[in-house]
């Protein structure tokens, strides 16, 4: 629950001095059908084995509010952690969502027809990195709009996948009556989300208690799709602070 103690501490640390920003220090290709896909890693100073999330970014990419994501990478290292950003949208899928003449009813029907490519994608990163020296062998999935949508029809396809963290994305309509499994799940949604309403939220938590998942639900009263996006706003680091403990514990060996 999002209280006025949570909001103080919560301005607290994002006023408080920040760690250096993090910078991947490997850039990886996979490739998934005709296409090969870029993948930044941001390692843990940890030695030994090590967790990872899969970073999966919204409709409009990583570079537009690069820092945003990087956030999370920081936290997430910081824990011991590597954080793994993948671009899994092609020059078309990029072309597609991002065209000033595609409608929204547009864009939805494409990103139909893209949902089982782009599990997939996840999926042939997921072996890639599961074939790392350094892996543990744990991995958790983190998306954000849309890559929330992706991150949690690959949940739902892939045993592998050990931690699901949604913000603000829900699982694609056709995919609802075939899941049979999710791993554990926070959802993090804004109750003033205009771009995708906090019911598709709760809906993928009530999904998920309904095959057996551990299911954690968080709403941000006031708050606006993007929210934790924001350099000045206490829920920020609230929202970077959840997910960062939800990994944490839901990746141990």
């Amino acid at each position: 629950m999002i209280t006025r103690r949570t909001t103080l501490a919560g301005l607290t640390a994002l006023l408080s001095p920040v760690a250096a920003h993090g910078t991947p220090g490997e850039q990886l290709n996979v490739t998934s059908g005709h296409d090969s896909l870029s993948v930044s890693r941001y390692a843990a100073t940890a030695a030994g084995k090590r967790p990872a999330v899969i970073v999966l970014h919204g409709s409009r990419g990583i570079e537009l509010r690069a820092r945003a994501y990087e956030r999370y990478a920081d936290a997430l290292t910081a824990r011991g952690i590597d954080a793994y950003f993948l671009r899994y949208m092609t020059l078309a899928d990029t072309a597609a969502l991002t065209s000033t003449s595609a409608t929204h009813e547009r864009r939805e029907a494409y990103e139909t027809t893209r949902f089982d490519g782009w599990a997939d994608t996840v999926s042939v990163t997921l072996t890639t990195l599961l074939d790392r020296p350094d892996s543990s062998g744990r991995i958790g999935l983190l998306g954000f709009s849309l890559g929330g949508y992706v991150a949690a029809d690959a949940a739902a396809r892939d045993t592998r996948i050990a931690a699901l963290a949604v913000l603000y994305g829900g699982m694609p309509e056709a995919m609802t009556a075939k899941v049979k499994r999710l791993p554990p799940l926070i959802v993090l949604h804004g109750e003033a989300d205009r771009n995708v309403p906090i019911r598709e939220g709760r809906q993928l938590v009530a999904l998920g208690k309904s095959v057996g998942a551990e299911t954690e639900f968080v709403p941000y009263p006031g708050k606006a799709h993007g929210f934790d996006f924001s350099d000045t706003d206490p829920m920020t680091p609230d929202a970077i602070d959840r997910i960062t403990k939800f990994f944490q514990t839901r990746l141990a060996a």
